[in-house]
């Protein structure tokens, strides 16, 4: 069993039976239908939030999920409301498939300020858009990408309510027991980090020059067992190789629930700019959770080296308080992820590189 060092939550069992989750999940389409299963409460707020959905940068690892998720609960609730999805689109594929989903695609680039301004106006926007994995060797695209493009949108939608996804990598590496809530200051380490906390700060200027109402959606990390946290290391044991044990814990959630709270976040949104860490109520030791896959796989653990005394961390007692707790455990999700990568489960083929302290993507 896991050793966890935050809230207790309801036994793996027990939450297994009251969310109706299965023990495994077998193939993609059972994943996908699983991400987008909006909850009665969702739906519930569905029915009352006023005006139409614009997702920005909805072709990303999360966004088709999320968008199927806002698509579901419309439907369910009975009321007529759009879903709009923006990306590129540089994968031809992903727009079909969201075209299928109900989803209404308009293909942008986010960084040409006359295409934004040709984007209808909605009343709830869901900013995605960003760039991490690629920036050593090109931090004037990362920086580009991280704080043109919110000022484009901010400027665009000021009249909307604006969810913008950030990320916990702002806040600065901590201890284990020192996880930060939302009043500690960030001290962002290396460009990528820097840069995010530059997206911040535009969209806070912009909250409060244009009176526009934004939350910042501080994620860390989220998981959909084709790629996150878990499966890094899931797929390192089962291939026996050894686990980069450089980082000594670390959080996770659900996509699922990531996807609701982004949702639901909307009635957070506020002027100046509100914040909420998003991730589990649980951190988990790097070690403990690669013990744990290992048994469950039958393989051998091994690591690469001594853990580092500091981690990316977040406390998300706000967001728990507001959303309660996630729908699905560490302990199911690691069940899940074993399970997955053993019936030869597709990969993203996007690590989450977790284990990375010094700020170099």
């Amino acid at each position: 069993m896991l050793s966890a060092c935050s809230v207790a939550i309801p036994t793996f069992l027990a939450k297994a039976t009251e969310m109706n989750l299965p023990d495994q999940i077998d193939s993609e389409s059972q994943l996908d239908q699983l991400l987008a299963r909006p909850s009665e409460r969702l739906v519930r707020w569905m029915s009352a939030m006023d005006g139409d959905v614009m997702i920005l940068g909805v072709a990303g690892k999360m966004g088709i999920s999320l968008a199927q998720l806002a698509v579901n609960a419309i439907e369910q609730a009975g009321v007529k409301k759009t879903v709009y999805g923006v990306a590129r689109f540089s994968s031809p594929g992903s727009r079909a498939l969201l075209d299928s989903l109900g989803v209404k695609t308009i293909a942008c680039d986010l960084i040409d300020r006359a295409a934004v301004a040709s984007l209808p106006r909605t009343k709830n926007v869901v900013f995605m858009a960003g760039r991490k994995f690629g920036t050593s060797g090109s931090q004037a695209l990362t920086w580009a990408m991280n704080t043109m493009v919110p000022a484009n949108v901010i400027e665009h939608f000021s009249q909307s309510r604006i969810v913008a996804f950030s990320t916990g990598c702002v806040y600065p590496l901590v201890p284990i027991n020192d996880a930060p809530d939302e009043t500690v200051e960030p001290a962002p380490v290396g460009e990528y980090a820097q840069s995010c906390l530059g997206r911040e700060r535009v969209f806070e200027f912009g909250s409060v020059s244009n009176g526009t109402p934004v939350c910042l959606f501080r994620l860390n990390y989220a998981v959909d067992l084709r790629y996150g946290v878990i499966y890094d290391i899931a797929e390192n044991i089962w291939n026996d190789r050894p686990v980069n044990n450089g980082v000594e814990a670390f959080n996770m959630i659900w996509q699922g629930d990531a996807n609701h709270q982004a949702l639901m976040c909307l009635d957070q949104c506020s002027s100046p700019a509100s914040k909420i860490n998003v991730t589990g109520t649980e951190t988990l030791r790097t070690e403990d959770v690669a013990r744990q896959l290992g048994e469950l796989l039958n393989k051998p653990v091994r690591f690469t080296t001594t853990a580092s005394q500091v981690s990316y961390l977040s406390d998300s007692a706000k967001a728990t308080s507001l959303f309660g707790p996630p729908s699905v455990t560490a302990e199911q999700l690691i069940r899940w992820q074993a399970h997955w990568v053993s019936v030869g489960g597709r990969s993203l083929g996007k690590p989450t590189h977790f284990e990375v302290v010094d700020g170099g993507y």
